[in-house]
């Protein structure tokens, strides 16, 4: 390796340091504020996560934990614990699957419906516009596309066998 590739390779390292470090910042922020924007309606970033996957028309029947659990790309036992609590506070019920008894579906209630539409909806809105107030929609189109492409090197990167200690694989 030549002096410029090992300037070119430190400075890759820097910079995606920097960008992961900011990515970690922004997620912290996000359930900071986000959860200050919502917490009125008693709701905190993760249980807008939910009611957010909830009022897609795919899932006006309700969703199972299991297929929840991977649109949201958490574990089944992070979402339990929060989809328990939301169920206990009125916004969501489980039920066995009519289809597989085996799998609960959870639904947003009637409450967690005017909870998410008609109270929550607004705040969202206007902290997204808080939030992106300088940003162009060319922006917000790049930076989406971005994250979208790291998401999908990082699903990547998770359905690889794991191996105690060892560092990924560099892309070929």
């Amino acid at each position: 390796m030549n002096i410029s590739d090992k300037l070119d390779k430190n400075t890759r390292m820097a910079l995606a340091n920097r960008l992961f470090f900011c990515l970690y910042k922004c997620a912290n922020m996000l359930h900071k504020t986000g959860t200050r924007a919502v917490e009125a309606e008693g709701l905190t970033t993760q249980q807008w996560a939910v009611l957010g996957a909830l009022s897609h028309p795919k899932a006006s029947e309700g969703m199972s934990m299991g297929d929840l659990a991977r649109y949201l790309l958490v574990s089944r036992q992070n979402l339990s614990g929060l989809v328990s609590r939301m169920e206990r506070d009125g916004h969501l019920s489980t039920a066995p699957d009519g289809r597989d008894r085996r799998s609960r579906l959870v639904r947003m209630t009637d409450s967690g419906r005017h909870v998410w539409w008609t109270l929550a909806q607004p705040k969202i809105n206007a902290y997204y516009e808080r939030v992106l107030a300088d940003f162009s929609i060319n922006d917000m189109t790049h930076s989406l596309h971005y994250l979208l492409k790291m998401l999908e090197n990082m699903r990547s990167l998770d359905a690889e066998p794991h191996s105690r200690g060892d560092a990924p694989s560099a892309p070929r």
